[in-house]
């Protein structure tokens, strides 16, 4: 019987890669993040916010975030507050979870940083005198009524119920779904997506003052109505439409 040749023996041994005693052992696969480890700004822009105000920040129900004068005239506390805490009696949730949401205080943080460095810029006011976010007095609605006419009237019809540029904003449902503060928000920023002014343009060289937007937002408050969310009027039961 004839021996096993010693060197053909090595060359099998060295072409298998000598697997029976230098294999690699397989790593392990790594763990799936877990959901209140996301930090990433678009991942957790598009799964809390997008559906409300846009894929972008623009083009959805709510208030354009990307808008740049709104980055300007709101500062970093109230930007995290209303994330964390939403806005009572609208339709802004809360997302911390301190306050009933599902997102850490870290994950509160990556977006409101996240939307400064995608959004904010520098010269967004173009020098303008930034007005306060929150009113610092209180509002006169009557006084606010003259502002309305004579900055508002010409878009959104002389008694705010829609016009030949605008539609209504005294509107009861509207002014139902709606705070305080995001009245004046939308006085004070316009709405550019909908090629609303801001408190600069709505009449050509005569901004609005901070006290005219307390009154005229005062104003709007006072036609929301103490019930707002009632059924139009329309024909009684039975009757002919």
């Amino acid at each position: 019987m004839r021996r096993a040749c010693p060197i053909a023996a090595l060359l099998v041994l060295l072409a298998s890669g000598g697997e029976s005693c230098s294999r690699v052992p397989a790593q392990p696969e790594s763990e799936a993040v877990q959901p209140d480890q996301v930090t990433d700004f678009a991942v957790l822009y598009k799964q809390n916010c997008s559906a409300c105000h846009g894929a972008d920040g623009w083009g959805g129900p709510a208030y354009p975030l990307a808008d740049p004068v709104y980055q300007a005239v709101v500062d970093d506390a109230t930007l995290r507050k209303v994330t964390a805490e939403g806005i009572p009696h609208s339709l802004m949730p809360a997302f911390a979870g301190s306050a009933g949401g599902m997102l850490s205080d870290r994950q509160i943080d990556a977006i409101v940083q996240g939307m400064r460095q995608q959004w904010a810029k520098p010269d967004a006011l173009a020098g303008a005198a930034r007005p306060p976010y929150a009113a610092t007095a209180s509002g006169d609605a009557q006084r606010g009524g003259q502002v309305y006419s004579t900055f508002c009237a010409s878009c959104h019809g002389p008694e705010g119920k829609g016009g030949a540029k605008a539609g209504a904003i005294v509107d009861g449902s509207y002014l139902g779904l709606v705070s305080d503060q995001e009245l004046r928000t939308g006085v004070i920023c316009g709405r550019p997506d909908l090629n609303a002014p801001d408190w600069r343009n709505d009449v050509p060289g005569r901004a609005l003052t901070e006290q005219e937007i307390s009154d005229v937002v005062a104003w709007l408050i006072s036609q929301r109505p103490q019930f707002p969310g009632q059924p139009y009027s329309g024909p009684t039961a039975g009757g002919s439409p």
